[in-house]
């Protein structure tokens, strides 16, 4: 139930904060926009970025690979992926990167929402691998940063959601 609670706050906390604030949702980057850059942008990240880790976690000691699953089980994971896409993305990119935006250059709130992004996985399995979710967070940042929007970094999000539960089901990210 603690998780639902979280995601939902997560989720609609930035919108609620905009909310009481009288700011518009857009200046957080809290529309859900999409235009063919950011598509091809988004894309183009998943090619440079996850494709090239491909061959490494392939080869990764004890990844029983080629998978079977069934059918719900697969549909249950993309499901996940994308929810946590979009709540992580809300909050983090939309809310979080914005507020140090203001605070800071652009390329600090960048770093420090990625590194926020990082620990906030540490929290639900304490694990070396769920700090690698920092590296991505930048690209999800510049995606953000450079759109005004968070729905190409949600693309890049759940396409890595996915990524990472394929190669390595024992340690969700």
């Amino acid at each position: 139930m603690i998780p639902f609670i979280l995601a939902g706050i997560m989720l609609y906390g930035p919108y609620a904060w905009c909310f009481m604030r009288k700011e518009p949702t857009e200046e957080y980057g809290l529309s859900w926009t999409l235009d063919i850059r950011g598509l091809k942008d988004s894309l183009l990240a998943i090619a440079v970025t996850l494709t090239p880790l491909t061959p490494f976690a392939m080869m990764w000691p004890d990844n029983d690979l080629p998978r079977s699953l069934p059918l719900t089980t697969v549909l249950v994971l993309l499901t996940a992926g994308a929810v946590a896409a979009v709540v992580e993305e809300v909050f983090f990119r939309g809310w979080i990167q914005t507020l140090l935006s203001k605070r800071t250059n652009r390329n600090i709130s960048i770093v420090a929402t990625a590194l926020l992004f990082a620990l906030a996985h540490l929290f639900l399995k304490l694990h070396w691998l769920r700090f690698a979710t920092f590296f991505p967070g930048l690209v999800m940042g510049i995606l953000r940063e450079r759109h005004r929007s968070v729905a190409p970094s949600a693309i890049y999000h759940f396409a890595g959601n996915i990524w990472s539960i394929w190669f390595f089901p024992d340690i969700p990210i």
